[in-house]
């Protein structure tokens, strides 16, 4: 295929609007940290998420770091964490001078509820610390603070769970929504309720290849609306803004962080929210037709995963399964040849328990992860993605089927 003709795997969708937004941040010079685009980009997402308010920052990764900090995450606490991620969303704990146990998943991708009880039952002990009770690893000693829900590829977690267990257990639960925007509970106890804030903390991400973008930036929620959860979101915006107390003197009250968003990212994100819904029906559209069109076309082997019934998934990413016994080639040879073809494609992540940061870190029954990281591949999803384009990459994938 002619390299002008690749089909990407996920890029921006951009409208005009944009122009005329970054145009006014230009012609009144409010390029970078402060304008008014932040505040009504803040207001935009917390109105979409149904929340009160939402603190913007620099990325996803800065979101969770700050979110870890103001829940009280520090030095010699563990937190669970799963394997199966990008490793930005493990990254933090080590900010935090914490330690990562790496949790398995389930069949949607996300954190295993039945091993995190499991684990929180069997490897751990409550115990009293003056007026409350922590967590304690009985294997290392440390308390065990907290636990990080990854919602992968826009597929939602088993909150309910979750949420049952971690209370139980006195941890907090901050959601790794960056992948998520615009996935909702459409039935059971969180009906109606958007990842990233049903935890105590939840966190978007704008990167370039997320539903919607601003290039870069974050966004951090805080679940619930009562005056701890506000006091958690005052707290992120005053640490993302480097903890000042007077910008006239620069007067600063703590060590925080320089991790606001740019007005001028924000101007992109004003525009981008107002596509969300198209967007999400577009990637849905998209996710039938993959699964139209390789059934129609006989392909045995290669199965897109489902989303997590009773819920509305934002599909932001399609993972397909593949057999190697019944499709005649391994995951990577499929791969290998889809990009000789010109469609970008990309196998899930290296499990994070198995890089090199983390290689010593503790992990629990990590038995489901290995088999999606050695069988999943990822094909284009851009909401730009044309019919024709699926058209040619399932053609492409029957094309490469070993028939027996």
């Amino acid at each position: 295929m002619d390299r002008k003709k690749e089909i990407p795997l996920s890029v921006p969708n951009l409208d005009p609007e944009i122009a005329d937004n970054l145009r006014k941040c230009v012609e009144s010079g409010w390029v970078s940290t402060g304008g008014p685009f932040i505040a009504e980009f803040e207001r935009s997402v917390a109105d979409y998420a149904s929340v009160p308010d939402a603190v913007a920052c620099q990325s996803g990764t800065a979101g969770l770091h700050t979110a870890l900090r103001v829940l009280g995450v520090g030095p010699l606490d563990e937190v669970i964490v799963p394997t199966l991620t990008f490793i930005a969303a493990v990254n933090p704990v080590r900010y935090q001078f914490a330690e990562p146990v790496f949790m398995d998943c389930d069949g949607s991708f996300c954190l295993d509820p039945e091993k995190l009880e499991l684990f929180c039952k069997q490897a751990c002990v409550l115990e009293e610390r003056g007026r409350r009770k922590v967590l304690v690893n009985k294997a290392s000693g440390r308390r065990v603070a907290a636990v990080i829900v990854v919602h992968v590829f826009g597929n939602l977690a088993d909150m309910e769970r979750i949420m049952e267990i971690a209370r139980r257990y006195h941890l907090c639960v901050l959601e790794d929504a960056t992948e998520a925007l615009g996935s909702f509970y459409a039935s059971g106890r969180y009906k109606g309720r958007h990842a990233g804030t049903i935890g105590d903390m939840g966190v978007f991400s704008f990167n370039a290849n997320k539903i919607i973008t601003t290039g870069g930036g974050g966004m951090i929620l805080a679940g619930g609306k009562n005056k701890k959860s506000l006091g958690r979101l005052e707290e992120s915006r005053y640490l993302t803004t480097t903890a000042r107390d007077d910008a006239l003197r620069f007067v600063h009250g703590d060590a925080g962080y320089n991790y606001r968003m740019l007005n001028i990212q924000a101007a992109i994100g004003v525009s981008q929210i107002r596509q969300i819904e198209h967007f999400v029906a577009v990637k849905k559209r998209n996710y039938d037709a993959y699964a139209e069109r390789l059934c129609a076309l006989g392909v045995k082997g290669v199965r897109l995963l489902p989303f997590r019934p009773g819920t509305r998934c934002n599909h932001w990413f399609y993972p397909f399964e593949i057999d190697e016994a019944v499709f005649g080639r391994s995951r990577d040879d499929l791969m290998e040849a889809l990009i000789q073809a010109g469609i970008q494609c990309r196998p899930v992540w290296r499990l994070c328990h198995l890089q090199k940061p983390y290689s010593k870190a503790r992990r629990f029954h990590i038995t489901k992860a290995p088999h999606f990281e050695k069988n999943i591949l990822n094909l284009p999803c851009s909401t730009n993605l044309t019919i024709q384009e699926i058209d040619v990459i399932c053609a492409e994938i029957r094309k490469q089927q070993v028939t027996i």
